[in-house]
């Protein structure tokens, strides 16, 4: 027979387990949102820019900083085709490509 103590015990675990899941299954999606808008509007392959080092790596930066202004910009002037999750996606994918560039120097 299983203890109160064990069961609960269980359930914690399925509870943190379960957690678990749901932080990893996010993050993935970002990653996934991140990845479609970067190559769909620049046509560079993000897990290779993930991969780069030096020049590569800042000419990537430059040129995301131009894409994600000119997304504002279609923000600012309402155009049709703005589209905020897009926007979003990049600067999401500008920040983790700088956030690496620092941890990598």
């Amino acid at each position: 027979m299983i203890s109160g103590s064990k069961k609960a015990d269980d359930l914690l675990s399925i509870k943190a387990e379960a957690a678990i899941f749901a932080k990893t299954k996010q993050s993935q999606l970002m990653h996934a949102h991140q990845q479609a808008a970067v190559q769909i509007l620049t046509k560079m392959d993000f897990n290779a820019l993930l991969q780069a080092a030096g020049p590569d790596r800042m000419n990537a930066i430059k040129r995301l900083k131009r894409f994600i202004e000119r997304e504002r910009l279609k923000g600012v002037a309402k155009h049709w085709s703005y589209d905020l999750n897009r926007h979003i996606a990049l600067k999401q994918a500008l920040e983790r490509l700088k956030s690496i560039t620092i941890e990598a120097t």
